[in-house]
């Protein structure tokens, strides 16, 4: 079924989630704000919203509530921006290993299963994410199109269409007969050569992705694949970034393997996802390009824990890249390499993804730096800065709230008891609103 038909079958029937109205002034009164900025925590704030946008934040003795204002009281809570992970895979998930999954659900049906994997994502707090990746095509750009029409409720998406991959590469669906004839949809992105590339990545741009995602290297969970292996050649990196350019797009690169990392560095690419074995060099050409490290820590516990069904070669490479990735993100923090949030959720629960903060602290980052990592600099990362990432006047009222201070207790923030997106409340476990007098 023809995705795009979906969409607007659901535009006619479907109630919208998020009211088309207009919004009223909304004045958060604030016990305490987190600004991202400088790591301060700065008390008794007020931020005037007005629809979608934040129109002003400052002390609550110097900005005053709006006439007609509406008021939502959160003086028992610390407030900052509404997070961002630059790792996600709303569409599917891995509860349990099986290699025909892909080819058991329509487009259809997977689009409307996703459904509660960006509800469960945008009420964790995570009002922006960077969607790196669907085995069927285009399923994650028909999400964010119904997202940003308001049929269902969600994060922020940055798609990236499909997989850039090689032939049984770590994007490809494999594990499969060679008499076998994988749907066109389920490998739309491969190609062997850097004429193939090219093809494959503007037909993936002019389908409306907003990011490009290549895997340079083999994953630990793709079938016959190994993650420190070269597997895209560097011409066809320097290809795909190349066109991606030509339309102010960015490229997510999938890298395990040092060889694999250094020649996407070189290329272009934005980020590195994973990172695992990364050596010296790559991480010393990193920091000197303003490169990316993308380091997905928390699944690492997840797949130890053996999900049924995973096969034992999976954890295997688990073990040794998970090890491995913990070396390279304390060096990277070093250098000063630049690092951003991203989870690979989907490997584990969508809504859990507030559980890798406590990681990347535990692994070396001071908390204020680890919520930078999804705040400011996954804002940079998607080129969104001028919109998400801060409590700043002008840009989208993505707000979230939490019952401690973060800074002193950073698993609070995997319990987020109020969410904003867009000025729209979509989880409030604080007081309930009132108008000021």
């Amino acid at each position: 079924m023809n995705l795009r038909f979906v969409v607007a079958a659901l535009v006619v029937c479907a109630t919208s989630l998020a009211s088309a109205q207009s919004q009223p002034t909304i004045i958060l009164h604030c016990g305490h704000v987190l600004d991202v900025h400088t790591g301060k925590v700065l008390a008794d704030q007020n931020i005037v919203i007005s629809g979608d946008r934040i129109r002003t934040i400052g002390p609550a003795a110097t900005t005053p509530a709006p006439a007609g204002a509406k008021l939502i009281d959160l003086t028992n809570a610390t407030v900052l921006p509404g997070l961002i992970d630059a790792h996600t895979h709303l569409i599917g998930d891995d509860k349990s290993f099986d290699e025909a999954e892909p080819l058991k659900k329509s487009a259809a049906q997977m689009a409307y299963e996703a459904i509660p994997h960006a509800r469960s994502t945008l009420l964790a707090g995570f009002t922006t994410v960077r969607d790196v990746g669907t085995y069927r095509a285009f399923v994650d750009v028909a999400l964010r199109d119904a997202i940003d029409a308001g049929i269902v409720p969600g994060p922020r998406m940055d798609p990236a269409g499909a997989y850039v991959t090689i032939s049984g590469g770590a994007g490809d669906v494999t594990g499969f007969a060679e008499d076998i004839d994988v749907p066109r949809t389920l490998r739309y992105g491969v190609a062997d050569s850097p004429d193939q590339v090219r093809q494959r990545v503007r037909l993936i741009i002019r389908h409306g992705a907003g990011v490009i995602k290549i895997l340079a290297t083999g994953a630990v969970l793709t079938l016959s694949s190994q993650p420190g292996a070269q597997e895209m050649t560097y011409d066809e990196m320097r290809v795909a970034v190349e066109e991606a350019s030509k339309a102010g797009l960015k490229v997510a690169c999938h890298a395990h393997g040092a060889a694999g990392a250094k020649d996407a560095i070189r290329a272009g690419v934005a980020s590195i996802e994973h990172g695992s074995f990364l050596d010296e060099e790559a991480l010393q050409m990193m920091k000197q390009r303003g490169t990316y490290l993308v380091p997905d820590m928390y699944d690492d516990t997840v797949i130890m824990q053996q999900p049924p069904g995973y096969p034992n070669s999976f954890i295997q490479k688990e073990r040794a890249a998970g090890q491995s990735q913990i070396k390279v993100v304390k060096r990277a923090l070093q250098l000063g390499v630049k690092i951003a949030f991203g989870t690979d959720a989907g490997v584990y629960p969508h809504g859990d993804n507030g559980r890798q903060f406590a990681v990347y602290v535990q692994n070396g980052m001071t908390p204020v730096y680890a919520i930078q990592t999804a705040t400011v600099n996954a804002a940079d990362l998607l080129g969104w800065s001028d919109r998400v990432g801060s409590l700043d006047a002008g840009k989208f009222a993505d707000i979230v709230a939490v019952r401690d201070n973060p800074l002193d207790n950073i698993r609070t923030l995997e319990h987020v008891a109020f969410v904003m997106k867009g000025g729209q409340v979509y989880k409030n476990d604080f007081a309930v609103s009132g108008t000021p007098k």
